[in-house]
């Protein structure tokens, strides 16, 4: 394994995932030795669950929210040598057979941040969120300068050199939106994007994604950020004038039918 991931770490911000926890953990662990899971305030049994497995627990005695989870998560990742952080939510959505893919992607584009984009099957998700990811789509593609496939989510490779922008002030869900945009704009780093599944199928998962409220926050910050780099309208076309770059060795959108994918009709590149 090269440098670019010669220890990779992989967070895991939860909050009251009981029911998913266990199942996930486990199958990171058969992928990555180095976990840590930052139970954001659970009032259920998640973190005792946690504390049955072989990974790093950071326990948070009240919510903090998600920006502060995967900071702590961050810090300690930074400390323990980390090569870079592969991030997860705690909820069972994404799934750690994709993380040789991601790990994989992250050596063919060294010191690029990857995502585990949701490009497959979109029609599992949800109408309102799909619109809302779209939208997020939108704004923070403009602010990153570049075009971005699913800023929305959780799963993604962060390089060493975008780890250490813990530190950016930025809340909750809003962190993830920021640290896209500075590690575009502030380290000139690309953002490539693999194709995952949409997975909304299991009842039991609730987001703790607010729609109105982070949606509110999300855009204003970005619309900020926009602002203060300049450059308004170039950087508009810049990052809506081309598709979003996409690592597919497997061929995977070849074969899913263009109702179901992302991006349908601009098509990513491979």
């Amino acid at each position: 394994m090269s440098d670019t991931t010669a220890r990779p770490f992989v967070v895991v911000p939860c909050l009251n995932e009981a029911l998913a926890i266990r199942a996930l953990l486990l199958g990171v662990l058969a992928h990555c030795r180095d976990v840590i899971v930052i139970d954001d305030g659970s009032t259920d049994d998640t973190a005792d669950i946690v504390a049955q497995l072989p990974v790093t627990l950071i326990r948070h005695p009240e919510r903090r929210g998600k920006g502060e989870a995967l900071r702590a998560g961050f810090r300690e990742a930074l400390k323990r040598g980390a090569s870079g952080v592969l991030t997860m939510d705690g909820d069972g959505q994404h799934d750690s057979a994709d993380i040789p893919r991601i790990l994989a992607a992250a050596q063919q584009y060294p010191g690029a941040l990857i995502i585990g984009a949701r490009m497959l099957e979109r029609g599992r998700q949800p109408n309102a969120r799909r619109r809302a990811n779209d939208f997020a789509d939108w704004g923070i593609s403009w602010g990153c300068g570049q075009p971005v496939a699913d800023t929305q989510s959780g799963q993604r490779w962060y390089p060493h050199a975008v780890v250490e922008l813990v530190d950016l002030p930025a809340q909750d869900f809003v962190f993830e939106a920021a640290i896209l945009i500075a590690a575009t704009r502030e380290l000139d780093l690309p953002i490539v994007s693999i194709p995952i599944l949409c997975r909304y199928d299991d009842d039991a998962r609730h987001s703790h994604f607010r729609s109105v409220r982070d949606t509110v926050r999300i855009t204003w910050y970005t619309f900020w950020r926009v602002v203060h780099y300049g450059h308004v309208v170039r950087c508009y076309r810049t990052s809506h004038g081309s598709p979003p770059q996409v690592y597919d060795p497997e061929g995977l959108l070849a074969t899913t039918p263009p109702s179901l994918l992302a991006h349908a009709d601009n098509p990513p590149t491979r």
